[in-house]
């Protein structure tokens, strides 16, 4: 054999080969992908309520006059609550709507301008006041900002109130004139 010159075997493969064996991957992940979406149940992401009748009773145990909804609408939780025993106390509870809207109430000494950028936007606008009836009835300052939500602002002696969320407006309206600080 002699005369013979042996190479090494090389596999041969074109450019057109290469991209349809990348056309079969692509297509296999793809496949993949979607039969297990298809076969995945969605989560659904459920929030316990709070028991905010008790961290009520406990603030004003205390010596803390916070405000509170005298009660709280069919379908409403409690999702959030702070407390800080200070003179005045920081207070403040989140509650979604029974239609899954935001609704929160925050009670505290500090600047107007402070609370709208840390709970509803650094860029709100001043509206018109309204008049909220209830045990804090009275002209409550409006604040909206570009994303639909709304603040209701109350200065007292002492503290400020904020009622806020991305629920609509009468539902803000309607929490703030629910408000009280009667014992439970």
């Amino acid at each position: 054999m002699a005369g013979v010159s042996e190479k090494p075997g090389r596999y041969q493969t074109s450019m057109g080969a290469m991209v349809g064996a990348m056309l079969v991957l692509v297509v296999a992940v793809l496949a993949f992908v979607l039969l297990r979406d298809l076969n995945r149940e969605s989560a659904e992401t459920t929030v316990d309520p709070l028991d905010w009748e008790e961290a009520v009773v406990a603030a004003q145990g205390a010596g803390h006059a916070v405000v509170h909804p005298g009660e709280l609408p069919e379908g409403w939780k409690v999702t959030s609550l702070a407390f800080t025993p200070t003179d005045p106390p920081v207070w403040g509870m989140g509650m979604l709507t029974d239609e899954d809207r935001y609704v929160g109430i925050r009670q505290e000494d500090d600047r107007v301008e402070d609370l709208l950028e840390v709970f509803v936007d650094e860029d709100t606008s001043e509206e018109e006041p309204v008049r909220v009836g209830g045990e804090l009835a009275g002209e409550w300052q409006v604040f909206t900002d570009a994303g639909g939500d709304t603040a209701l602002v109350r200065e007292r002696d002492g503290d400020v109130v904020l009622v806020y969320g991305s629920a609509p407006r009468e539902v803000v309206e309607e929490l703030a004139s629910r408000l009280t600080e009667a014992p439970l």
